[in-house]
């Protein structure tokens, strides 16, 4: 089956488990944002699926490595439009579970029409995933997906995704970068930095926090960081440079002041 590589990447593909990103789906004035799927033994996940702009060319896509009734789980690492507001449809036109924090759950069903409700609310509750904020492991296949904490980094309630198999972290907005050739390799890491600094400044918590996710992320088996926006990091040398640059960066209410908090006239 021929597969368009300038919309698709496949990250990892061992034959029964495959890792697919999609990066091109989003046209016209939306960010760029980035799609994934995940199949094991014949069974798949969606993460972070976007919303209206993504979910007609997402699914078109999805159909080339997979069927939709093969779909376990629609994933949402935060609430974000661009993360999960796609997530009526999800629910109306495949059998999948959504899984997202248990935070947000209940701010989920605002997303649905009258009509949608209609057809999917009956049985809304058994089709959720209220992910505790410790965490949780996620059976796929033969295979599990780890949601992994990451709150504040940006959203309270956030939660990253680990595949064991292929050692990805799909990272959401953490490690995320503003570029207009996001499916060329990542060789220089010091040249990327200006690409990524103002968004983690602004969207990620504070330096503490960062060191509590870093501290974590050191003690887990990555080979690949797969963030939402733009470029992977790819390689455990380039996922260290990583690490050790996002470790020390000031943010969020680190570089906030009185100045910030100024009425305006």
């Amino acid at each position: 089956m021929a597969v368009d590589r300038t919309t698709s990447q496949v990250l990892f593909d061992n034959g029964t488990h495959k890792c697919i990103s999609f990066t091109s789906l989003v046209k016209g004035e939306g960010v760029q944002a980035n799609q994934f799927l995940i199949i094991d033994h014949g069974r798949a996940a969606v993460l972070d699926p976007g919303g209206d702009l993504t979910y007609i060319p997402l699914t078109m896509e999805l159909n080339k490595y997979t069927k939709l009734q093969n779909l376990d789980y629609v994933m949402a690492s935060h609430q974000d439009p661009d993360i999960i507001t796609s997530m009526p449809r999800w629910l109306v036109y495949t059998s999948a579970k959504v899984a997202s924090s248990k935070l947000w759950a209940r701010f989920l069903p605002h997303l649905s029409s009258s009509f949608m409700s209609e057809r999917m609310m009956g049985n809304w509750e058994e089709r959720l995933i209220e992910i505790p904020d410790s965490g949780q492991s996620i059976s796929l296949g033969e295979s599990k997906i780890i949601a992994v904490p990451a709150h504040f980094l940006h959203s309270v309630g956030n939660f990253q995704f680990y595949d064991p198999v292929s050692k990805i972290l799909f990272s959401g907005d953490m490690g995320a970068s503003i570029v207009s050739d996001v499916n060329q390799p990542l060789e220089n890491f010091v040249d990327h930095i200006p690409y990524m600094k103002s968004f983690h400044q602004r969207y990620m918590c504070s330096n503490r926090v960062i060191r509590l996710w870093v501290n974590m992320v050191r003690n887990m088996d990555i080979d690949m960081i797969v963030p939402q926006h733009g470029k992977p990091f790819v390689g455990k040398n380039m996922v260290n440079q990583f690490l050790d640059w996002i470790e020390n960066l000031q943010c969020g209410i680190d570089l906030m002041d009185e100045y910030t908090f100024t009425c305006p006239k």
